[in-house]
C-alpha cells in the first residue's frame, strides 16, 4: 500500500519527535511491505520565519493532497519569542486553527491510557489505578458554544454577555457516526455524555445518537450526564471505552482524562473530517526550553502515528505493532526524562526512537 503523509514538524521539539516517528513508520513500512511518501509542510513559527505568516495557501494545498497529516508541535515561548509580538492572527497557533478549518476537522480523538508500567504516576488511589484504563474521548470540534453567536451589551449601566449554544442534527449525526465507528475498532461501547436534563441541545444530541446507534447493533450505548461523567472519570475510569460528547464538555473532560494518566508526554490525539483524512499530533506543547537537547519524549507522537495507521489507513495490524513496541519498551524499563522513575534506564529522544523502531 502507498501512504501519502504530510509532515508538519512545527516548532520547539516538534522536528525531533516527528523525525523519530518517521523512523518508526519507516520500520512499519519495511515490515509490512508499504511505501510511504512524505511531504514536508511548514506551519506555525517555522512558517512565520520563512513566509511571514503561520500558514500559507500552499501549505493547505499540500495537506489536502496527502492521505493524512502528522504534526509535531506548534508555538514557542510567548515571553521571549518575536512571534508573539505579531498580531494574534499571525502568531503560530493561528496556523493550527486555520488548518483545522480548511480541512474541516470536526472530530477530535483524545485517547487516555494508563500503562501498567506508569501507573505510579497516576494521581488516583492505588486500588483504582491498579485496574488501569484505556478510553477514547470523541469530541465534536467545530460546533456548540465555542462557535455560536456571542455578544456583550450594556443597558442602564449593566453589562450582559451572551454566548449561544447551537447544534443541528447533521452536526450531531456525523460526530456520532465517527464515535460508533471508532468503538467498532475498540471494545464496542459508547458512553454519550450530555446535559439532557437541562439543555435542549443535549436532548437533541441524545435523540440523534440513539438513532445512529441503530446502525451499530454490536455496540453498547449508554447515556451519562456530564457532571456524573466528570465524577466517574476519577472514581472508576476503567468503565469507559469511547466517550462521545459535544465541544465544551469534551474540552473539559479530555483534559481531566489526560491528567489521570499522570503523563501528558504519552498522550496522542487526532482530528478527523468526514472522510478517512485526519491530522494526528501529540497532546503536549512545543516545550521550547528543551528543544534540541535530545530529551523530548517522542512516544505521544509515535502513538499518534499508530492512530493514523488505524483510522486513516485501516491498517489495524500495523497500528497494533506500533502500540506493542511502545508497551515493550516501557516494560523493558526504558524512559525519557519526563517519565523517568527509580530503577529505569533514562534515554534521549533519539535512542527512544531507535528502541521503538527496533521492536516493530
Amino acid at each position: 500500500m502507498e501512504l501519502k503523509i504530510g509532515c508538519i514538524p512545527g516548532d520547539g521539539i516538534g522536528p525531533e519527535i516527528v523525525a523519530e516517528t518517521r523512523r518508526v513508520l519507516d520500520a512499519v513500512a519495511a515490515k509490512f511491505g508499504h511505501v510511504i511518501h512524505y511531504t514536508d509542510i511548514l506551519m506555525g513559527g517555522a512558517s512565520i520565519d520563512v513566509h511571514g505568516v503561520p500558514l500559507t495557501q500552499e501549505a493547505i494545498a499540500a495537506a489536502k493532497a496527502a492521505d493524512a497529516v502528522l504534526m509535531g508541535a506548534i508555538g514557542g515561548d510567548a515571553s521571549t519569542s518575536p512571534w508573539y509580538q505579531l498580531p494574534p492572527n499571525r502568531r503560530p497557533e493561528a496556523g493550527l486553527l486555520a488548518i483545522r478549518k480548511a480541512l474541516n476537522l470536526f472530530a477530535n480523538l483524545r485517547p487516555a491510557i494508563l500503562y501498567a508500567e506508569l501507573k505510579g504516576a497516576c494521581p488516583l488511589k492505588e486500588e483504582i489505578s491498579a485496574a488501569g484504563f484505556d478510553m477514547m474521548i470523541m469530541r465534536e470540534l467545530t460546533g456548540g458554544l465555542y462557535f455560536g453567536e456571542r455578544k456583550t451589551t450594556e443597558a442602564n449601566g449593566i453589562k450582559t454577555a451572551v454566548d449561544t449554544l447551537v447544534y443541528n442534527e447533521n452536526e450531531i449525526r456525523r460526530i456520532a457516526v465517527k464515535g460508533f465507528e471508532i468503538a467498532m475498532k475498540r471494545h464496542k461501547k459508547v458512553t454519550s455524555v450530555d446535559k439532557a436534563n437541562v439543555l435542549d441541545s443535549s436532548r437533541l444530541w441524545r435523540i440523534v445518537v440513539e438513532d445512529v446507534a441503530k446502525d451499530y447493533p454490536e455496540v453498547t450505548l449508554e447515556h451519562m450526564l456530564v457532571d456524573n461523567c466528570a465524577m466517574q472519570l476519577v472514581r472508576d475510569p476503567a468503565q469507559f471505552d469511547v466517550i462521545l460528547t459535544e465541544n465544551m464538555f469534551g474540552d473539559i473532560l479530555s483534559d481531566e482524562a489526560s491528567m489521570v494518566t499522570g503523563s501528558i508526554g504519552m498522550l496522542a490525539s487526532a482530528s478527523l473530517n468526514d472522510t478517512k483524512f485526519g491530522l494526528y499530533e501529540p497532546s503536549h506543547g512545543s516545550a521550547p526550553d528543551i528543544a534540541g537537547k535530545d530529551t523530548a519524549n517522542p512516544i505521544a507522537t509515535v502513538l499518534s502515528a499508530a492512530m493514523m495507521l488505524r483510522y486513516s489507513f485501516d491498517l489495524d495490524e500495523e497500528a497494533d505493532a506500533v502500540e506493542h513496541a511502545v508497551k515493550q519498551v516501557l516494560k523493558e524499563g526504558y524512559r525519557t526524562l519526563d517519565i523517568m522513575s527509580t530503577g529505569c534506564v533514562q534515554v534521549g529522544c533519539r535512542q527512544m526512537g531507535d528502541l521503538l523502531a527496533e521492536r516493530i
